[in-house]
Order: C-alpha cells, then sequence, then structure tokens
C-alpha cells in the first residue's frame, strides 16, 4: 500500500493576513477627522441600540453573568443594566443588546455583517482595563482609545468581506466580528505581535458558525446573539494570548487541514485593499428601520406608497419587488413565518407592513402585530425578482448602492408609479441627511431607558467630539449604568 508521505514539521512563517492585521492594530494612527467623526456616531447609534433591545424580554433572559452570581465587583459593566462582568462574559452581552434588533450599522459587500458588533469587545475590554488600572493608581483608557479600536474593528471586518464571500460556504459574517474583536482586543490588552497573530490564528481555527439560524426554515434568534458569541470569543483568544498560549502560523493555509482547505474551498483568504480607516468613513447606518438592510430601500419605497394603497388593499393584484442578488439569496420567504427573527429577515413581511400601516418598528415584528389578517395575504402576491443593474451596483466599490423598486398592481388593470429607492438614508451618499435623523433616533432610544436627567447627560457628552475623547472610559461607561 502506498504511503501518503513524510510531512515538513517545520513551522512556517505566519500566514500573510495574520502579519497585515497584527502591524495594521499596533501602527495604525487612525486620525483622521472624518473617520473619528463618524465612529463618534457610530458609538453613539451602537449604544442607543442596545438600550432598544432591553425592552425585549427575549433578549434581556439571554444577560447578565454565565451562572447566577459570577458578577465580577469592578469588572466590565453593560449599559442600560446594573451588571459587572468579567470582560469576556460582558462583551457577550454587550455585543447581543446592540445587534437583537438588528438595527446597529452595516457594511455591504461580497460579505455583508455588522463592524459595530465589534463594539462588544472593545468596551467591555476598555471598561474593565480602566477600572483595573485606577484601582492599582494608574491612568484609565480614554474614550479616544475605544473610537480608535472601533474604526480598527471596522476595517478589518470589511476589508476581510470585500472579496471573501463567507455567506456562499454556508458560514455567517460573525467569523469576521471573532476576527476583528480578537485583532482589537489582543491590541487594547497589551499584545505584541507575536502575540497578536497567534491570537488571530486561533480566531480562524474556530472554523465559522453555519448560517442556518438565518435561512428558513430555521430562522431563529440565534442570529441575534450570534455576534455577541464572536466578540465574547475574540476577547477570549486575546486574553489567552497574553497568557502565552500559542499560536498556528499557517491555520489558514495549511493544506488539507488549514481554514482554506478545509472550509473556504481551497480559495485563498485575502485582503483586497491596504488597511487604514476605509470602512468608518463609508459604514451604512440603519436609521429608518430596524431591518435587515438589504430591504432598507424597498421599505422606503413602501412608504412612499402607503397612503395610495392602504385603502385599496383589497384591490391589489401583485406586488413587484425588483432587488439585488444578495436579497433574493436571503430574505425572500414565503410560507409561514415562525418568529420575531423570521420576520425581519423576510422581504415581502417588511414591504407588507410598510405598505398597510406606514411604517416598520421592532414591535411590528411581533406576534401580536404578525396576527393582522392582511399582512400574509398581501405577502402572497408579491413577486421578488433580481434587477441585474442593482446587483452590479451594490459591488461597485464606488456607488455601494442597495437599491430595491416597488410597484402594486390592482384588479383593474391599473397600477401605481415604479418607486426606486437607491440608497438609503444612512448611505454615505445621504450623510448629512443622515446625520440629524441618527441624533433622533438615539435621543428616543435613550428615552427608552433612562429618565429625562440621565438621557441629557449622555447626550450632551456626544455633542463635543474633543471632550467625548478626552472622557475617561470607567467615567464614560458609568454615565449608561441603570439606577434599577
Amino acid at each position: 500500500m502506498a504511503g501518503i508521505g513524510t510531512r515538513d514539521a517545520a513551522r512556517p512563517a505566519p500566514d500573510a493576513v495574520f502579519g497585515e492585521i497584527a502591524d495594521y492594530v499596533l501602527d495604525f494612527p487612525a486620525t483622521g477627522d472624518e473617520a473619528r467623526r463618524i465612529a463618534r456616531y457610530c458609538l453613539m447609534d451602537t449604544l442607543g441600540c442596545g438600550l432598544l433591545a432591553l425592552g425585549y424580554p427575549a433578549c434581556t433572559k439571554l444577560l447578565g453573568p454565565v451562572v447566577p452570581g459570577a458578577e465580577l465587583a469592578g469588572g466590565a459593566r453593560v449599559p442600560g443594566t446594573q451588571y459587572e462582568l468579567d470582560p469576556v462574559s460582558a462583551a457577550f452581552n454587550i455585543g447581543t443588546i446592540v445587534r437583537w434588533l438588528d438595527f446597529n450599522d452595516t457594511w455591504l459587500a461580497a460579505e455583508w455583517g455588522h463592524p459595530s458588533d465589534n463594539l462588544g469587545a472593545i468596551l467591555a475590554v476598555a471598561d474593565w482595563l480602566s477600572r483595573d488600572r485606577r484601582a492599582e493608581g494608574k491612568s484609565p483608557l480614554r474614550v479616544a482609545d475605544v473610537l480608535t479600536a472601533m474604526i480598527k474593528a471596522h476595517e478589518i471586518q470589511g476589508v476581510l468581506a470585500l472579496r471573501n464571500s463567507f455567506n456562499r460556504v454556508g458560514l455567517d459574517h460573525v467569523l469576521l466580528v471573532r476576527v476583528a474583536s480578537t485583532a482589537v482586543a489582543a491590541q487594547m490588552l497589551g499584545g505584541s505581535r507575536h502575540e497578536i497573530t497567534n491570537a488571530l490564528s486561533n480566531a480562524w481555527i474556530d472554523g465559522g458558525a453555519l448560517r442556518t439560524y438565518r435561512h428558513a426554515p430555521n430562522t431563529g434568534s440565534r442570529k441575534s446573539w450570534a455576534a455577541g458569541d464572536a466578540t465574547s470569543r475574540g476577547v477570549w483568544h486575546g486574553l489567552l494570548a497574553r497568557r502565552g498560549e500559542m499560536g498556528y502560523p499557517s491555520a489558514l493555509s495549511a493544506g488539507e487541514w488549514g481554514f482554506e482547505d478545509v472550509l473556504f474551498g481551497g480559495e485563498p483568504i485575502v485582503l483586497e485593499r491596504p488597511l487604514g480607516d476605509y470602512v468608518m468613513e463609508n459604514v451604512l447606518f440603519k436609521i429608518s428601520f430596524p431591518a435587515e438592510f438589504h430591504a432598507q430601500t424597498a421599505v422606503e419605497a413602501a412608504l412612499k406608497l402607503h397612503a395610495e394603497i392602504g385603502h385599496r388593499l383589497d384591490e391589489v393584484s401583485k406586488v413587484v419587488i425588483d432587488t439585488q442578488e444578495a436579497a433574493c439569496r436571503i430574505i425572500d420567504k414565503s410560507g409561514p413565518l415562525a418568529n420575531p427573527a423570521d420576520r425581519d429577515h423576510c422581504l415581502q413581511y417588511m414591504v407588507a407592513v410598510a405598505l398597510i400601516f406606514g411604517r416598520l418598528t421592532a414591535e411590528d415584528y411581533e406576534d401580536s402585530a404578525a396576527h393582522d389578517p392582511r399582512i400574509d395575504p398581501l405577502r402572497a402576491k408579491m413577486v421578488v425578482r433580481e434587477e441585474p443593474r442593482f446587483s452590479v451596483d451594490y459591488l461597485d466599490s464606488d456607488k455601494r448602492s442597495i437599491a430595491n423598486a416597488v410597484q402594486v398592481f390592482f384588479g383593474d388593470g391599473s397600477s401605481t408609479q415604479r418607486i426606486v429607492v437607491e440608497y438609503p438614508v444612512g448611505h454615505r451618499f445621504r450623510r448629512e441627511e443622515g446625520v440629524s435623523l441618527l441624533v433622533e433616533k438615539f435621543r428616543r432610544n435613550l428615552a427608552t431607558r433612562f429618565d429625562a436627567r440621565q438621557s441629557g447627560r449622555i447626550d450632551a457628552v456626544f455633542g463635543d467630539q474633543a471632550a467625548l475623547e478626552a472622557m475617561p472610559v470607567d467615567e464614560f461607561v458609568e454615565l449608561w449604568v441603570s439606577s434599577s
């Protein structure tokens, strides 16, 4: 019998991607004014989304320590609560609340995802380190350090997403949250280049979560805590690396056993462009609707038609939605929808609610709203088609559009105008229009958890970039502690 040959056990140099990411988190200054301005709005919006999620028992039942009583005095705080936890558990908690309602920022490319999910790791580590340093008589981290880490986590996740499509091989985008969180957490914890590459190799060796929980017929609430799981794992890898845990230099490229061969069809993992601050400057904010981002412009188009068709629902014969290929693949659904997670990933459901009610809120995904007898019959009349131009412009690096078109047809042969929306209000092409609306969204979210005095103090902090950046992290997080 022929043997398989003797393997060379000599350790190779680390995969190039590990070195590029490690050098970036260690050396990139992240001083660009625009990136830091957008990072401030991103921090504001992400924490606001977390507060809003605290109104949902399905979310809050997952929060707190891993087991009752396992809190950590002087640990990392979870905004909007009274929890003090170890940084791994805190990262899970923070990552879960900011992602729960599908309302935080988005990045769309060959892979999609939500770069602000990484705030779970960043804020947990920053608060824990700051409180620990304060107890030892040392200087705490500043919010400037949080914004810098956010810019870097956004960039790592977003640039890896430009050409590497994990969804096409059935893996979930939270893999990139784990990788980005690992890199920035290891750096924040004081990791050397060697320790950061070790941590990154272990993050990739974890493999990837399956996208099963995002797609019919299995869509469920795990999609709302998967990012919390990923960002907490990043903190864990950073902590282990700082203890001297070894790495695996060819975790990506090793023949037969590496990530690329096992899970990526032999394709190399690549960084399409040099790492800088491109992603933060171009990130998409979800401003108007808590909805999967590929549907944002469809909902906006449907709202424009509400007044025209809201009183003629019985006359509707067909609703045509023209969209991008990605939306066809992930949110085009028919049949019964089992839970809120199923509904906020159904293009037809979101458009139906907007056409009928002239709104789309987080409450509209709950069972009480979904039982409205008008929704499912209208869904059944919808036709979803790919518009090739929308798919091309979606991947165009100069456009990154997320276009949808909606048109309603009636039984008498008449129809509405075909409403086309190329860019959602949170897109960089509509940035200034969106910023004032983002601030309004933030203030509404604050009011769901805090009284006017506490809300006002938090709101004021975000009004001055320099003052915010100079603020000690532990003092910043203290503003977000709930009184009950």
